[in-house]
């Protein structure tokens, strides 16, 4: 939810990849009947959001939301018509504990900013917060388990990066054009 002046009701983004076994339990009745449950114990679990949006609020550049693990889904971080500024990512890493995920999580952050040539501003109130540039550079961050505040001048995109115009059809060109090479080869060899 972004509020403005007066707790006025602004924009709302519902999260459109819900967590398996954590946010909805994957063919639900059948695993609820032999006992099992989300990590929520929230019998049916949740609704998942439609689609992704586009958040105009202000003054402020256009951004996508992605909230926790939304972050990690390659070429599913935009909304379908339009391109914002740049990627929000709200994450609550506690429940990795002091492990290797919150790092994990950061660095699947910056690969995003690297496809999609936006920066991205994650806001993690207990694992890693940052400011990663379009190029996956991190310009800005407070540690695992840190309070803090980061602010800092958001950086510009970059035009379109080629993954962001044609995503995964990219790799499955080059991959046929590949095959294709081998075939050559190995009908022009002897």
């Amino acid at each position: 939810l972004v509020l403005g002046p007066g707790a006025r009701l602004e924009a709302v983004y519902d999260k459109v990849h819900l967590v398996p076994f954590g946010e909805y339990l994957p063919f639900q009745e059948t695993l609820e009947a032999i006992g099992l449950e989300q990590l929520t114990r929230l019998k049916g679990g949740f609704a998942a959001g439609t689609s992704r949006k586009l958040i105009r609020v202000g003054a402020l550049a256009p951004f996508s939301p992605l909230i926790c693990y939304e972050i990690i889904f390659p070429g599913a971080v935009l909304p379908p018509d339009a391109r914002p500024a740049w990627l929000l990512n709200i994450t609550n890493d506690a429940w990795f504990g002091a492990s290797s995920g919150p790092y994990q999580h950061l660095q699947q952050a910056r690969l995003r900013a690297v496809e999609e040539g936006l920066p991205v501003v994650r806001a993690a109130n207990t694992g890693i917060s940052a400011l990663i540039d379009p190029m996956g550079r991190i310009l800005r961050r407070l540690p695992l388990g840190k309070a803090g505040v980061i602010d800092t001048a958001l950086p510009r995109p970059v035009p379109p990066t080629p993954y962001a115009r044609y995503g995964s059809r990219l790799l499955l060109f080059v991959f046929l054009a590949g095959l294709g090479a081998c075939a050559l080869a190995r009908l022009r060899s002897p």
